[in-house]
């Protein structure tokens, strides 16, 4: 149905109201908050776990130098065990010849003496069948083997002074020993004079 405006009067205009600007300035003040407060919340958050990482850094060093000392402190200890253990080997063998006493004063004697001689050199074990000796020990360096050798031959108490074995400890890898084995003749200075000069007699006859 069409309506005619008979007067001539203009009609009213509706007015626009400002609720919507005033509305969309409030949702991006609100857009603007939201993101401040979801980047502060992420920078504290960044800054709580850098914190983190470096306590977690610092532990980490801490134990590191921890072990490294546990370590030196292991090594050390198992040094002084195996130099026990070799103390009581020199210690029993020393204990056996004297029980058993089978060489007789003069061969106790003289095998003490010529170990005591040679420094970081100690038996474990001494082996006598007739005069025929076998000797097994260790020492630190194998200059340590040749000062024994050479003490033996020029004790007078022994002949045919050979090595048998020398070989280095891989057993014990955190301290350096070689293990040898030694044969000899076990013969009293006076016997040996005595066996020099029955050939030259012989020869003058």
């Amino acid at each position: 149905m069409i309506r005619i405006n008979l007067l001539g009067q203009p009609r009213p205009r509706k007015t626009r109201t400002g609720g919507a600007p005033m509305e969309g300035a409030f949702q991006a003040i609100f857009v603007v908050i939201a993101l401040v407060v979801g980047f502060g919340a992420l920078a504290v958050h960044y800054y709580q776990m850098k914190s983190q990482q470096a306590k977690l850094q610092e532990q980490i060093t801490s134990m590191t130098a921890e072990r490294t000392r546990l370590q030196s402190v292991k090594s050390e200890v198992d040094r002084r065990q195996q130099e026990k253990a070799a103390l009581k080997q020199r210690i029993d063998v020393i204990e056996q010849l004297q029980r058993s006493r089978t060489g007789g004063q003069e061969f106790l004697d003289a095998l003490a003496n010529t170990v005591n001689r040679v420094d970081e050199l100690w038996m474990t074990k001494v082996t006598k069948k007739g005069n025929s000796l076998e000797m097994e020990g260790a020492a630190d360096s194998l200059n340590a083997v040749a000062n024994f050798i050479t003490e033996l031959k020029r004790s007078g108490y022994y002949d045919k002074v050979e090595i048998k074995e020398t070989k280095q400890d891989d057993q014990h890898p955190a301290v350096t020993t070689f293990l040898f084995t030694l044969s000899a003749d076990f013969t009293l200075p006076n016997q040996g004079a005595a066996a020099q000069q029955a050939p030259a007699k012989t020869g003058k006859s």
